[in-house]
């Protein structure tokens, strides 16, 4: 029933996504969010790529689990922005938590993060939106018996990609292409990327540019979201050749 009911509301916005530009909003925690002292993610760099009349806002919030995103007004602040611009433009809204959910301070059970991220895919749907589930952005430390990224979020990836496969939504799976990615270029390239020097979960700006391009490639290649995308969003082709062949890379910003 609730599949039913969630591709009904997404075929009634298809027709507009010919013809309208994409405005994209991005919903998260402080690894979506703009750089700042306290974090810093994807997100600016992933509205460098939007072009073709394409806008965006970075709407993540430094701290946020699913609950505390929409309880302290960040996700009204979300819909809002849907609601507003559908008129003229095709609104997609990416969701990606997990960094803050999975703390046990957190008072968010694994139960808890599936249902907050159905209700918040629901309700961009209701509200005119595409929601486009993002599965956590790995952190960038490495076990150093074998060398490679600890995947500390694999349990709230697996929970993201169940509840988009559940409702019928898109999602992009940026845990597993930034894991395989910092595996392939190592522990000490991975860490250029770093906010500073001993924070290995945030992103400094050229992190963000390599990072938010990622999420624009994935957006094109692994989502039936593609065909309507392509003119709006367009990453570098320098680095989407170097993540693909997992050669380090730092662009100049």
């Amino acid at each position: 029933m609730m599949i039913s009911r969630t591709l009904a509301l997404l075929a009634s916005v298809a027709p507009a996504l010919a013809t309208k530009p994409a405005a994209f909003y991005l919903a998260g925690d402080s690894t979506t969010a703009a750089q700042s002292s306290g974090g810093g993610g994807w997100g600016v760099g992933f509205l460098a790529t939007l072009t073709d009349g394409a806008i965006g806002t970075d709407l993540g919030y430094n701290g946020d689990t699913t609950a505390s995103f929409v309880a302290g007004g960040a996700w009204a602040n979300v819909i809002d922005a849907v609601t507003r611009s559908k008129v003229s433009y095709q609104p997609y809204v990416t969701i990606q938590f997990g960094h803050n959910d999975q703390k046990n301070t957190s008072g968010v059970t694994l139960e808890d993060y599936a249902t907050n991220l159905q209700t918040m895919a629901e309700a961009v749907v209701t509200a005119g939106g595409i929601p486009i589930l993002v599965t956590p952005i790995s952190r960038r430390t490495f076990n150093s018996t074998t060398g490679t990224v600890i995947e500390d979020l694999a349990t709230q990836r697996n929970i993201t990609i169940s509840v988009a496969e559940s409702i019928a939504v898109d999602y992009i799976d940026l845990n597993e292409a930034s894991t395989v990615y910092l595996d392939a270029i190592g522990a000490t390239d991975a860490a250029s990327y770093n906010r500073i020097s001993t924070d290995y979960t945030h992103l400094n700006p050229v992190g963000s540019v390599v990072f938010g391009n990622m999420v624009s490639w994935l957006l094109l290649t692994t989502t039936s979201l593609a065909g309507n995308l392509a003119d709006y969003t367009v990453p570098n082709a320098e680095i989407v050749a170097a993540i693909a062949n997992g050669t380090y890379i730092y662009p100049e910003v």
